[in-house]
């Protein structure tokens, strides 16, 4: 058993290197030169695309090309992010989670029951997340294709609220611009929700650390924490931590299902 699973990994091993040296191999091609049928090549295809090694198409594979490498890899870190930021959550708490995407993600971690989320995302509407979590929209006009509730009515209803937590997303955040965005209309609704909440997490991928966007949202010095990953450069993070932001740095491996 020990000897075939060492042979199908070398096997694959081997496939890899072919499709990284060819634009497109072709499955028949690969069962002749590995002498194994169709359905095991198709099987390590599977396996390796699975893997995010390389992209299938009808009849063979195709090298993952160095964009889509960055891109997955971003995506996975932004997983880990949210499900970091799910563990911060307890048992009664309430919470803001703003328009962005990654902050909105956590709720499909959260296992924890009787939580109140108040949130300016249309997109909550299509999530999925436990039956003990209740989601409360701040109304105002939808703003595509971010599906953002903003404007005069979802101001005045985050005004009324002070919750336990909020969870922020940016486009950019540094210890010079602070937390910044690139749509004007959601600066006054970010900046409500860090200064009603009792502590403010802020979610950023290390493409976003030291980087700045149009509109500020709030200073560094109003930001209690930052969750962020293992590859946000160590300097910037060293001087928001001197600023007083409390940094959360997540790695790959750190949850399994990842």
């Amino acid at each position: 058993m020990k000897r075939e699973r060492i042979y199908v990994e070398m096997r694959r091993k081997q496939i890899l290197e072919a499709v990284r040296a060819n634009p497109r191999v072709m499955v028949d091609e690969l069962a002749q030169k590995f002498d194994v049928s169709l359905i095991t090549i198709r099987r390590d295809l599977q396996y390796l695309e699975d893997q995010k090694l390389l992209v299938r198409f009808q009849g063979g594979a195709e090298p993952v090309l160095p964009e889509d490498i960055e891109q997955n890899e971003i995506q996975m870190y932004r997983r880990l992010i949210a499900q970091y930021a799910a563990t911060l959550v307890e048992k009664g708490d309430s919470l803001f989670i703003n328009t962005s995407r990654n902050a909105l993600q956590m709720l499909e971690y959260v296992k924890t029951r009787n939580v109140t989320v108040i949130t300016n995302n249309g997109k909550a509407l299509r999530m999925d997340y436990n039956d003990g979590i209740s989601i409360i929209l701040t109304g105002g006009e939808i703003r595509y294709p971010k599906e953002a509730l903003v404007g005069d009515f979802a101001i005045r209803n985050v005004q009324n609220v002070f919750p336990k937590k909020a969870f922020i997303g940016c486009s950019g955040f540094s210890p010079v611009s602070g937390m910044t965005t690139e749509i004007a209309g959601e600066v006054k609704i970010n900046e409500l929700m860090i200064q009603n909440a009792e502590e403010v997490y802020v979610l950023a991928d290390h493409t976003k650390i030291g980087k700045k966007s149009s509109f500020t949202s709030s200073p560094v010095q109003k930001i209690g924490h930052l969750i962020t990953d293992e590859k946000a450069p160590r300097q910037i993070l060293d001087e928001l931590a001197d600023a007083g932001v409390k940094v959360h740095l997540v790695r790959k491996g750190d949850f399994a299902n990842i």
